[in-house]
């Protein structure tokens, strides 16, 4: 049960969230061979990516590898914007998503981010741009409203469909709300009423029973996962399955689930070399322990000898081996749990 964006339909209706610093390649990379609908690169600032800045550059890879191919930008300028659309196609973008929902202040001080939901007449023109620079659908990505004075999503939806754009996803909270409080799922309804492309519902899933949740209040079509998939770049395709039986994958075994942290953890050395790499990956292992941790397969004591131990390690070859070390100690405590 997919979604059509333009000449592109999806395998399942849940898609992986784009997130700074989080959805890298080798991520977006294992999201999407588990199973996400979509996967959505990290935030690429329009005019860093066309002047070639090495970050931006690093951020924008995955054509290839990931199909569909879908480059997230963001700006203030419709010129940069539209050389942004045209450069991603180049280097193989099979969709365009634009950020109007990022609330962090050094995007949003910019005047970009969600601080376009407060000037719609500037937001439209950045989407013209992106939609007439581009011969691959553009989707967007918005929050409900600046704040609880200014929840225009319904009008900016509105207008971005009439401008081009191919789908539209709502995180539940407006900029000022930042990540605090819950998301309002059913505010995302009145998005829903405003358009007839496909709308997509963001903010606090991280189990079926959320899912379903989500798509029952806001009337979406589909769902974006972020932090509930952090430490398991698995998720959003076995919530997939949950959903649609047969659209995703079963959730893997522990042994499976710590060969992926393993490979992730490799790829991201590789991405980013080694001395940057292992302190850039610690957050992902890290997350994985407290996965674990949820699970009862490490108990208090042992979840902080092993964050201590993984988290403190330098080199790639001590983080492998630690893993490799745990993964006997997970297994066991698995049968155990299995026995009991």
């Amino acid at each position: 049960m997919g979604i059509v964006i333009g000449a592109h339909k999806t395998r399942n209706r849940v898609f992986l969230a784009p997130m700074s610093g989080i959805t890298d390649e080798p991520f977006r990379i294992l999201a999407h061979r588990f199973g996400a609908g979509l996967v959505v690169s990290e935030m690429v600032a329009s005019n860093a990516l066309v002047q070639a800045r090495p970050d931006m550059v690093r951020r924008a890879t995955g054509a290839g590898r990931i199909s569909p191919f879908v480059l997230q930008l963001a700006g203030r300028e419709p010129e940069w914007m539209a050389r942004g659309a045209e450069l991603a196609q180049r280097i193989g973008a099979d969709i365009i998503d634009i950020n109007m929902g990022c609330p962090a202040r050094e995007v949003a001080g910019k005047l970009s981010g969600s601080a376009l939901m407060r000037d719609l007449e500037h937001a439209c023109k950045l989407i013209e741009a992106t939609v007439q620079a581009s011969s691959v659908p553009v989707t967007l990505k918005m929050r409900l409203g600046w704040d609880f004075d200014c929840l225009n999503a319904p009008e900016l939806a509105s207008r971005a469909e009439q401008l081009g754009v191919s789908m539209v996803t709502v995180h539940g909270r407006t900029r000022n709300q930042f990540y605090k409080g819950t998301a309002d799922w059913q505010a995302i309804k009145a998005v829903r009423q405003a358009i007839s492309i496909p709308l997509i519902a963001n903010g606090d899933g991280t189990s079926i029973e959320d899912v379903r949740a989500m798509l029952e209040a806001s009337g979406a079509d589909g769902v974006m996962i972020g932090r509930g998939a952090y430490g398991r770049p698995w998720w959003p395709g076995v919530l997939a399955d949950q959903l649609d039986p047969g659209s995703g994958i079963a959730e893997p075994g522990i042994p499976e689930q710590v060969k992926v942290v393993s490979e992730q953890f490799q790829r991201i050395v590789d991405h980013y070399g080694e001395q940057k790499g292992v302190r850039i990956a610690r957050k992902h292992v890290g997350w994985a322990l407290e996965r674990w941790r949820d699970k009862g397969l490490l108990d208090a004591p042992a979840h902080g000898s092993w964050r201590g131990k993984l988290l403190k390690f330098e080199l790639a070859v001590d983080v492998e081996a630690g893993l490799r070390e745990l993964a006997d100690q997970l297994c066991q405590a698995a049968k155990g749990m299995i026995a009991a």
